[in-house]
């Protein structure tokens, strides 16, 4: 899948989870989206391998579940650059950060499976 149509996949999750999640706010135009899009990108492709590695022992003791909490702490870095960056996403607490990126996840997981057949 061509690396245009994951961002704009990205950006779509985010703009999702914006509108779904009451602890998530985003605040700028749809080049800001595409920069936190950038940013979810890039932190999915060096911090989540990352993380995940270090925290196999959980995993596995989890039968997998704690990769949940690995997606939410990989979007969390996210919000957390967004706000360094000034780009508009912001978060109030764990709880809306977990839910969010289950959003961003569904929707990409979606949106690639609706691009894989086409």
């Amino acid at each position: 899948m061509g690396l245009i149509i994951r961002l704009v996949l990205y950006a779509a999750g985010v703009w999702a989870a914006v509108q779904l999640v009451d602890g998530l706010s985003f605040v700028g135009g749809i080049g800001a989206l595409l920069g936190v899009a950038v940013l979810l990108a890039i932190v999915n492709m060096v911090v989540k391998p990352i993380l995940t590695v270090l925290s196999l022992p959980l995993v596995l003791l989890t039968l997998g579940l704690f990769l949940l909490v690995v997606n939410a702490l990989a979007f969390a870095v996210v919000i957390w650059l967004s706000g360094q960056l000034d780009l508009g996403l912001s978060s109030t607490g764990f709880g809306a950060t977990f839910l969010g990126a289950l959003v961003v996840t569904v929707v990409t997981w979606l949106g690639e499976a609706v691009f894989d057949r086409l």
